[in-house]
């Protein structure tokens, strides 16, 4: 998990998984062409879309590596997953940040496989009406390749922390860091599982596309609330 910058104009302090917006270039033919576990149609059927969908899997991917240096990708050559910190492939990450480097350049400049087959979509939640900022947000599970770099970028994240599903929960409840209530609620839902590979597999396994979950905002005499989808009015959450 990483923590947003303090000076960021969306929950700046508080402590997300990596992701971010799809951009253009996650959607250009080129980075498709470099998608060989998964196309367009399949990737839009899991997301229950007309089309677009395999750009989700290719932001999750680019925004992993620039914001905590993890690179789902394997050589072209050698169909081996590749190492980010490999003294050739490391200064990109950098110059992705600094806009210097398109990530789709990267991509084919070294002749990498995005590794869209390990990504499965594990839930889908929408900004409540009537927030000053909406996000329409896809969560994907993969397994975590190891050696990788899993460090915040010093910009738009300065902290990092690999943690279990509960302790990062235990420690919001101490007032230890800070979560947003779709991370809680997915931290929640993760902590179900006992191992990693519980949640992988059954993941892998569903065929059914994630409902949307779209919080309510509640206003009454005890305050403003958030109600999820099945909850009565009065239920309330984290305001």
């Amino acid at each position: 998990m990483l923590r947003r910058n303090l000076n960021a104009d969306w929950v700046g302090g508080a402590y997300v998984f990596p992701g971010g917006a799809v951009d253009p270039g996650d959607r250009s033919p080129a980075v498709a062409a470099r998608c060989p576990d998964r196309d367009d149609a399949d990737a839009s059927a899991h997301l229950g879309l007309p089309a677009g969908g395999l750009g989700f899997w290719v932001a999750g991917i680019r925004e992993t590596f620039e914001e905590a240096g993890v690179l789902l990708a394997r050589s072209g050559a050698t169909g081996e997953l590749v190492d980010p910190a490999e003294p050739r492939l490391e200064p990109s990450r950098a110059a992705m940040n600094a806009g210097s480097l398109a990530f789709g350049d990267f991509v084919e400049g070294e002749d990498l496989l995005l590794d869209v087959g390990a990504m499965d979509v594990f839930s889908h939640w929408i900004t409540p009406e009537g927030m000053h900022r909406r996000y329409d947000t896809w969560f994907f599970v993969a397994a975590a390749p190891d050696g990788h770099a899993y460090a915040h970028d010093d910009g738009e994240t300065v902290a990092s922390i690999w943690t279990r599903p509960q302790d990062a929960l235990d420690a919001a409840d101490r007032d230890e860091l800070e979560l947003i209530f779709p991370t809680r609620k997915n931290l929640e839902a993760l902590g179900r599982f006992r191992r990693a590979r519980d949640l992988l597999d059954v993941v892998a396994r569903a065929t059914d596309v994630p409902p949307a979950t779209q919080p309510r905002i509640v206003h009454d005499s005890g305050g403003t609330r958030i109600a999820l989808p099945g909850d009565p009015d009065d239920a309330v959450g984290a305001a």
